[in-house]
């Protein structure tokens, strides 16, 4: 892997590059700490691991550039396993670019995007499912993701698919001995493990399946609040999202360009998204603006419809909302009626919106859950192999060892026991810059 080596020392800058309080530079690689000590007024060769102190970067002519905290960490510690320095700096843009600048002229080379991760992973720190944890715990836009992808980071998903290849190991194992005799030899016949592997399969179909509500959660949503024109749209939209953002106005074709905002909604991370009223239009701007909305409802992971006085509910598979139930009350089937100015039945619509998208059934249990979309293929390809081991459990047993055989592929490439650099190189490259 070109992008990424791990025969020279790193740096990049671990916080976001604006003014701050505070910034974090982290370093990393052999040699390191020595690279940096010439450069710091307390001297940090002869501190303990997990030492943090307090001194002065000066640059070559001795001149001080920042007074800051460092944090060191010896080889087989710290989030690389490698020796490394954490520098604790002013938030100041000039002061970051003055120690990076150093840090270029020292030795050092400003590290890719996740290249510390890449080297945690590649000596050992963490497996792939924890790496990938990292950066899904870094983008969880709701406490859910964020919980789950902790849960990845301790190992969680790991542990479950290290016992299974264990599992498999051992029942290839039993073949093994079967395979090395020749078919004159006297040897008891081989049993299918079909209990054993009924129960693999299992565990591996719920872990399979947790993986649309759990990109859900990681990811968000994008719904669109759709409807003609007065029906409600923008009152509900500001509503929902606790803020006045849509104009609201009795003149019809308002909204005449879709506005979108972030937000949680049942805990869901949510990309709300209010359209312009669909009706005929020779308005050429209302126009484009309906033509817009035409092509979010396409995109949308679910629609809004909000009805009309007139209007009743139609075929597609959207939520029909119908505003204004303060005013005139209503009994409909497949309709919320709600009120956006008492709040009356807000709460229905959450619901219903976490209803549709499938995750009120979502119970996370004593299983890990997924939101990789390589782990799902993985997982997949694992499943396949041995649904059709037990396909297989009557043929000889050379042919049910190939499928046990893929079977452990599969979960070794997901945890990344084997993996090739292509795949490692477009996982990590994807990370934040200092991670």
């Amino acid at each position: 892997m070109a992008q990424y080596t791990t025969n020279e020392p790193i740096f990049a800058l671990a916080t976001p590059y604006n003014v701050s309080a505070i910034a974090l530079i982290r370093v990393s690689g052999e040699n390191s700490i020595a690279l940096f000590a010439p450069y710091f007024s307390s001297n940090i060769l002869k501190k303990k691991n997990g030492t943090i102190t307090h001194g002065y970067i000066t640059d070559e002519e001795g001149k001080r550039l920042d007074e800051v905290v460092v944090s060191k960490y010896t080889k087989g510690h710290g989030y690389t396993g490698e020796e490394a320095l954490e520098i604790c700096t002013h938030g100041s843009l000039p002061v970051i670019d003055n120690i990076q600048a150093l840090l270029s002229r020292i030795g050092f080379r400003e590290a890719n995007k996740g290249e510390f991760t890449y080297r945690a992973f590649i000596h050992g720190r963490l497996d792939l499912t924890q790496a990938e944890a990292v950066e899904e715990l870094i983008r969880a836009k709701g406490s859910i993701a964020g919980e789950e992808a902790l849960s990845r980071l301790e190992g969680s998903l790991f542990k479950v698919i290290d016992g299974i290849k264990s599992d498999i190991i051992e029942i290839l194992a039993s073949l093994e001995v079967h395979l090395d005799y020749g078919e004159d030899e006297i040897i008891d016949d081989w049993i299918f493990p079909t209990t054993k592997i009924e129960s693999i399969i299992s565990t591996l179909r719920r872990i399979e399946s947790s993986y649309l509500a759990s990109k859900i959660y990681q990811d968000g949503a994008l719904v669109v609040l759709a409807g003609r024109t007065n029906a409600g749209k923008s009152s509900l939209f500001n509503v929902l999202l606790k803020e006045n953002r849509s104009i609201v106005s009795s003149i019809a074709g308002t909204t005449r360009d879709y506005i979108e905002a972030e937000c949680l909604i049942s805990n869901i991370p949510i990309r709300l998204v209010d359209t312009a009223g669909l009706r005929e239009s020779e308005d050429a701007i209302e126009s484009e603006g309906i033509n817009r909305t035409q092509a979010l409802l396409k995109r949308a992971d679910l629609v809004l419809y909000l009805l009309s006085e007139d209007e009743n509910v139609g075929e597609e598979d959207y939520i029909y909302l119908r505003a204004k139930c303060d005013l005139n009350r209503r009994n409909e089937d497949n309709v919320i009626s709600f009120s956006s100015i008492s709040g009356e039945n807000i709460d229905k619509i959450a619901y219903a919106i976490e209803k549709r998208l499938k995750l009120t059934n979502y119970i996370k249990g004593d299983l890990p859950t997924i939101s990789s979309k390589r782990q799902k293929e993985r997982l997949h390809g694992a499943l396949i192999a041995l649904e059709n081991a037990i396909f297989a459990k009557n043929e000889a047993v050379d042919i049910i060892a190939l499928y046990f055989q893929r079977a452990l592929t599969e979960l070794s490439e997901l945890v990344g026991q084997t993996t090739t650099d292509d795949i490692l190189e477009e996982l990590f490259s994807s990370f934040c810059l200092g991670k």
